[in-house]
């Protein structure tokens, strides 16, 4: 069982409780699944559930570009060292240059059979690193044609992480079969390898200096090694749940970690190696990232937020210097609701207002009565647009009975079902009252009946 799917399971335990947190960064519309910090700290880029990856500018908190070309979620960002270009990679299993300066695409790089959940950019910039559940890295030469081969470092299990030694012409990788190993980046072999953790390795990252790292894993610890030495210097404990984030500052003097407990740690890497805090944050963190001073951390979670935490040279929270951005509106609470516990999947890709917030899904607001592939603003599959399908208690209810494989075939929805017909009753009349119909006139008894929020159309 992979490290992801792990904390997926407490996500959806979490998702009809979340609401819009105190946050710094909040434009997505989905779990925030990787974060990367610019090299002079300026700016920021988030990944996420909903397709999409913004660029923010860190001191005003405004978004600056939103870079839609993904065709599934966006799993990790990586900055190019001039900071106006970037990286993204995706559940599509592609990885997308972009130019920052216009928002614009400039390449795809293509070649994984499996979702890619991990990028490193070399030193100069000239080559990134790919990692992927085809239990592959990939290293594609960013100066070669577009049909230059990738170099591919071949796994023996999905490989979550991975990132360059500065300077030394190495890359290190962690897997799920909970190793981590150093191999040269140009020519491929294999220059040390270090049975790390209990479970998979979900996370790496490496200081300044190339040399100390921490990685995190499914077994409950964060780990602090010298990648020279292939030495396991500490090994940090205190989370209840699997460590899916890890983060190092620059200068190698903090380590910070987060995962599936909501717990956000930051670790002194003295001889002591403590957590000067804990702070509790709203839901899963997946991912984070010091800035270079070390002066900020930033995190991602299931909370569809990256927040900001500032720090003191003890690497303790500054209280005054943060939580101070907008916090949004919560969305409407229908927890109450029969049937609300049958819809918290659908939450994940699918709102229940007009605005669809940028969610993976379409807005399911008025859905019954809707023809599927209408909803204005939302980029269908080609196999769902001018379909003649038309939500109502029937098709949602024939939707999870046979699956959305059988009833909207070359959909992006993913393939699930209920197969007990008192649930699907009670999830559709959770859309009567949650969602509404398109056209209020023409719904049955009181006009009041609430269309669909659970068929996926996507």
């Amino acid at each position: 069982m992979t490290v992801r799917f792990l904390a997926t399971i407490v996500l959806l335990q979490l998702m009809l409780g979340l609401g819009a947190a105190r946050a710094d960064l909040a434009g997505h519309g989905g779990p925030v699944n990787g974060l990367a910090i610019s090299p002079d700290g300026a700016a920021v880029l988030t990944a996420s559930f909903d397709y999409s990856v913004i660029l923010w500018d860190l001191k005003s908190e405004q978004e600056t570009h939103r870079l839609d070309g993904h065709d599934a979620a966006v799993n990790a960002v990586a900055f190019l060292p001039d900071g106006t270009k970037a990286l993204s990679a995706s559940d599509d299993e592609v990885v997308i240059l972009w130019d920052l300066e216009t928002g614009e695409e400039l390449r795809r790089l293509s070649g994984h059979q499996g979702k890619i959940v991990d990028l490193a950019v070399s030193v100069e910039g000239r080559y990134v690193a790919s990692a992927s559940w085809d239990q592959t890295v990939r290293i594609w030469d960013l100066q070669a044609a577009e049909t230059a081969e990738p170099l591919v470092l071949q796994h023996r299990a999905p490989v979550n992480a991975v990132a360059y030694l500065a300077q030394k012409g190495q890359v290190v990788t962690g897997a799920a079969d909970s190793t981590i190993r150093v191999w040269d980046s140009l020519s491929g072999n294999l220059k040390q390898q270090m049975p790390a953790h209990d479970f998979g390795v979900s996370s790496i990252a490496v200081a300044g200096d190339g040399r100390h790292a921490v990685s995190a894993s499914a077994d409950e610890t964060l780990r602090y090694w010298d990648l020279e030495t292939g030495e396991e210097i500490a090994v940090l404990r205190g989370h209840q749940g699997a460590v899916l984030a890890a983060a190092i500052s620059q200068d190698g003097r903090f380590a910070a970690s987060g995962g599936t407990d909501g717990k956000l740690r930051v670790w002194r890497l003295d001889n002591e190696f403590y957590s000067p805090q804990d702070v509790a944050h709203k839901g899963v963190v997946w991912s984070l990232a010091f800035t270079p001073d070390a002066a900020v951390l930033i995190s991602a979670g299931a909370d569809s937020l990256a927040r900001i935490w500032r720090l003191d040279e003890n690497g303790k929270e500054l209280r005054d210097g943060v939580q101070t951005a907008a916090t949004g509106a919560g969305a409407p609470d229908y927890s109450d609701i029969p049937g609300a516990w049958q819809f918290r999947k659908c939450a994940i890709c699918h709102s229940l207002t007009e605005d669809d917030e940028h969610k993976a899904g379409p807005s399911l607001h008025g859905v019954l009565g809707r023809r599927i592939g209408t909803h204005e603003g939302y980029s269908y599959s080609p196999a769902l647009k001018d379909g003649d399908l038309v939500w109502n208690e029937e098709t949602i209810d024939a939707l999870f009975r046979l699956g959305p494989d059988v009833v909207t075939p070359g959909s992006k929805m993913p393939l699930q079902r209920i197969p007990k017909d008192e649930d699907r009753a009670e999830l559709i009349e959770f859309l009567k009252r949650a969602a509404g119909y398109h056209n209020a006139t023409n719904a049955p008894g009181e006009g009041k009946r609430d269309t669909d929020a659970t068929a996926k159309p996507n």
